[in-house]
C-alpha cells in the first residue's frame, strides 16, 4: 500500500469512535486464525501512534513482515469498513434497505422466487417510506426480473403498474438531478467568485437558472423533490442579493422537517443545511430573536439521542457553530465579548481549522479578523488577514471577493496602527490583485484612492473632512443593487463614522444594532 494508502488507514482507525473500535475487536477476536491476529495487533500500533509512522512499526514488532506489510494494510482497511457497515446497519436505513436487495439477489439466483418476492416487498415498503428513489428503483428492477418466475391470473396488470412505478421514479430522480445539477454550478461559481457583483455576473447565474425553474409548479412534487428545489431557490436568492426570498424559502425547507421530525434522521445533512441557510437569512437581516432560536437547533440535535452524530456530522455542526456564534457578535456589535471568547478558544479553533476546507478555513480567517477589527486590535486583526493574503495559489481561487476584502480591510488596519509608509505600498499592490481578479467596485476604488491621500501630516480638521467625504461618496452606494453587498463584508461607513464622531468602531455598530433589532436587543 502507498505512504498515502497508509495515512489513509491511519486517519480511519483515528475517526473511529470508542464504541466503533470496541464493535471492530470484538468481532475481529471472533477468528483465532494467525491472520485475524495480526490484524488486532496492527490495529493496536496504529491506534497508539500520534503521528503515522509506518519505519517504526516495522522496526519495533518483528511479527509485521515487510514484505506482507502492503497487503495487511489493506486488508485490514477493508475489514474495518466491513465491520463499520454493520454497526451502523440498524442506524443507516438505506444500508439496511441494500442489504434486503442483497438478500434478494441471493434467494433469486438460488430460484426461490417466492421468497425473493416477499423480500422485495418488505424492502421496498422501506424504500418508499424513506423516499430513497434510486434504490426503490433497484428493486424495481428486480420485481421486473421476476415477473416471468411469478406468474398469476392478474399479471398483465402487474406489468403496466411495475412499469407506471418505474416510470414516475425515473421521472422524479430526473427532476431532482436537474434541480441538483444546477445547484452544484451555482454553488462552483459562489466558491470561485463570492457574491454576484455585476450585470455580467447576474447573466451569468441567470443563464444557469432559468424562468421555468423560478416558476416551476411544486404542488404535485415528494418531499425530497422539494428539499432539492428550495435548497436551488435559496441558494440563486442569496448569490443574487435576493436575503428576503431566500430566508423565505429556508423557512419553507425547515418547516417541512419540522412537519415530519422523522425526516430528521435520515435526512441530517439538508436539515443541517437548512438550519445554516435560514440562521444566513436571518442574521442578515436583524432576526435576532429568530436567529437566536433557530442557533439552538444544533443544541437539540447533539442532544438528540435518536440521531446518529457521524465525525463528519460533528464537524459540521461545529463549524456553523463557531461561524454563527461570531455572527451573533457582530450583529450585537459585541466585538470586544467576541475576541474574549476567541482567546479563550484559540487552542480549540487551531485545532478546528487543520480539519476545515479551503472555503471555511478562508471565512472562518475573515471572521476573526474582523472580531478584532470592531475591537480596535488592528495588529492582531492583521495577522489574521494576513493568512488569508499568504494563501497558496490554489487557495487564491477560492472566494476571490473575500481576498480582495481581506487587502483592503488589512490597508485599514496599517493605516490605524501608524504604518503609513507601508500604506502606499499595499494600495498599489491592492489595486493590482483587483486588476488581476477583474474584481472592481466604486466602493473599492473610493476607499483605495481615500488611503493613498491620507497622510499623517494632515490636521485634525483636514482628516475629519477626507473620512467626510469619503462617507458621502460611499453613502449613496448602499442602496445599489450590486455595490451593497461589500458593506455586508467590512461596515465601512460605520468605521468613518466613528473617525468623525471620535468614537470606536464598536460604539457605532452597537448603536446601529439597537435601533434594527429593536426590543429584542439583550440588556
Amino acid at each position: 500500500m502507498p505512504k498515502e494508502r497508509s495515512n489513509h488507514l491511519y486517519q480511519l482507525i483515528k475517526s473511529m469512535s470508542r464504541s466503533e473500535k470496541r464493535y471492530f475487536k470484538l468481532v475481529s477476536n471472533e477468528s483465532k486464525s494467525n491472520s485475524s491476529k495480526k490484524f488486532m495487533l496492527l490495529f493496536e500500533l496504529i491506534d497508539k501512534q500520534d503521528v503515522f509512522d509506518e519505519e517504526q512499526l516495522l522496526a519495533s514488532t518483528p511479527e509485521l513482515k515487510p514484505i506482507q506489510f502492503s497487503n495487511l494494510k489493506a486488508h485490514l482497511y477493508k475489514r474495518i469498513l466491513q465491520a463499520l457497515r454493520q454497526f451502523h446497519l440498524t442506524k443507516m436505513e438505506d444500508a439496511e434497505i441494500r442489504e434486503m436487495i442483497d438478500h434478494a439477489e441471493l434467494l433469486y439466483n438460488r430460484g426461490l422466487y417466492d421468497q425473493c418476492a416477499d423480500i422485495l416487498r418488505k424492502s421496498k415498503k422501506k424504500a418508499q417510506k424513506s423516499d430513497h428513489l434510486e434504490l426503490l428503483l433497484e428493486i424495481l428492477r428486480w420485481e421486473k426480473s421476476l415477473l416471468t418466475h411469478t406468474l398469476d391470473k392478474h399479471n398483465q396488470r402487474r406489468v403496466n403498474k411495475l412499469i407506471q412505478e418505474v416510470q414516475d421514479t425515473n421521472d422524479r430522480i430526473n427532476q431532482i438531478n436537474k434541480f441538483s445539477n444546477i445547484s452544484a454550478k451555482l454553488n462552483a461559481f459562489y466558491l470561485k467568485v463570492g457574491y454576484v457583483k455585476s450585470e455580467k455576473d447576474l447573466k451569468k447565474v441567470n443563464d444557469l437558472v432559468n424562468n421555468d425553474i423560478l416558476s416551476i409548479d411544486e404542488d404535485k412534487f415528494s418531499i425530497n423533490e422539494k428539499l432539492s428545489l428550495y435548497e436551488l431557490y435559496i441558494g440563486f436568492y442569496y448569490f443574487t442579493h435576493n436575503v428576503e426570498k431566500g430566508h423565505w424559502y429556508a423557512e419553507k425547507c425547515l418547516h417541512i422537517f419540522h412537519n415530519d421530525p422523522n425526516l430528521i434522521p435520515s435526512r441530517l445533512d439538508v436539515y443541517i443545511r437548512t438550519i445554516n441557510n435560514l440562521l444566513i437569512g436571518q442574521y442578515k437581516l436583524y432576526k435576532y430573536k429568530d436567529f437566536i432560536d433557530t442557533k439552538s437547533l444544533f443544541r437539540k440535535i447533539r442532544s438528540n439521542e435518536k440521531i446518529e452524530l457521524s465525525e463528519n456530522i460533528k464537524m459540521k455542526l461545529l463549524k456553523y457553530s463557531y461561524v454563527h456564534e461570531f455572527n451573533r457578535l457582530f450583529m450585537l456589535g459585541d466585538f470586544t465579548g467576541g475576541v474574549q471568547r476567541v482567546n479563550l478558544l484559540l487552542n480549540n479553533i487551531e485545532f478546528f481549522i487543520e480539519k476545515l476546507n479551503k472555503h471555511s478555513r478562508l471565512i472562518l480567517y475573515y471572521k476573526i479578523a474582523c472580531l478584532y477589527f470592531g475591537a480596535s486590535d488592528f495588529r492582531l486583526s492583521s495577522k489574521w488577514l494576513n493568512r488569508i493574503i499568504n494563501s497558496d495559489a490554489l487557495e487564491m481561487d477560492v472566494r476571490e471577493d473575500v481576498h480582495v476584502y481581506a487587502r483592503i480591510v488589512n490597508l485599514i488596519c496599517h493605516y490605524e496602527m501608524g504604518n503609513t509608509d507601508l500604506v502606499d505600498y499595499y494600495v498599489k499592490s491592492t489595486y493590482r490583485f483587483m486588476l488581476r481578479k477583474d474584481n472592481l467596485f466604486k466602493f473599492q476604488i473610493y476607499i483605495m484612492k481615500f488611503l493613498k491621500k491620507l497622510s499623517r501630516n494632515m490636521n485634525d480638521h483636514e482628516l475629519t473632512n477626507a473620512f467626510i467625504e469619503l462617507k458621502d461618496l460611499l453613502k449613496p452606494l448602499e442602496s445599489d443593487q450590486f455595490e451593497k453587498h461589500p458593506f455586508m463584508y467590512f461596515d465601512i461607513i460605520s468605521w468613518l463614522e466613528g473617525k468623525i464622531e471620535k468614537k470606536s468602531v464598536q460604539e457605532i455598530i452597537q448603536s446601529k444594532a439597537k435601533v434594527l433589532i429593536g426590543e429584542d436587543y439583550p440588556a
